[in-house]
């Protein structure tokens, strides 16, 4: 892994940040590169993943049916929109992370975001409706309710690293 320290940030400009590139092989997926940058001044975090190859624009489908479905690997793209069909679509931008990860991760992720925006919330319906996507949530984790997983990638550097995964191209 190399390690550059002292960096201009691009958010705040202080000379307090670190960028990190390392190339790891992701089995069934090929050799990537992940890239971070952490700036201890303004605390901004930012990570991406890139293939080493060129890929196809894909969309990747899981239905995650039980406990044993959690540990299923997924490499998300900066560029991959996510949908969880009645939960929630989480689009590519430039905030967007990269990240290697597995289904739990990815819905402990989902769920951190559902908490925060119904901590934000003044409508009771909308924090209701939050609490509720919760509840199902919680039951996915724990294998008593099935969800569906799409991941869909203009650059195709994103998977689900599983042969339950259907993949199409976009």
């Amino acid at each position: 892994m190399s390690e550059i320290e002292n960096q201009p940030c691009p958010f705040c400009g202080e000379n307090k940040c670190t960028l990190q590139e390392d190339e790891i092989e992701i089995p069934y997926f090929g050799r990537v590169f992940v890239f971070s940058m952490d700036c201890s001044a303004c605390h901004t975090k930012k990570s991406d993943v890139e293939p080493a190859e060129i890929k196809t624009p894909a969309r990747y489908t899981l239905e995650v049916n039980g406990e044993d479905d959690l540990s299923i690997k997924i490499v998300k793209s900066g560029e991959a929109t996510i949908k969880i069909p009645h939960v929630i679509t989480i689009e590519a931008g430039p905030a967007s992370d990269g990240y290697v990860t597995n289904v739990e991760g990815l819905l402990e992720r989902v769920r951190k975001v559902i908490q925060s925006a119904a901590e934000n919330e003044d409508d009771e319906s909308a924090k209701k409706k939050a609490k509720n996507l919760l509840k199902k949530l919680s039951k996915v984790l724990v294998g008593r309710e099935p969800i569906k997983i799409i991941i869909e990638d203009q650059t195709g550097n994103s998977a689900i690293i599983s042969d339950k995964a259907k993949k199409s191209n976009l």
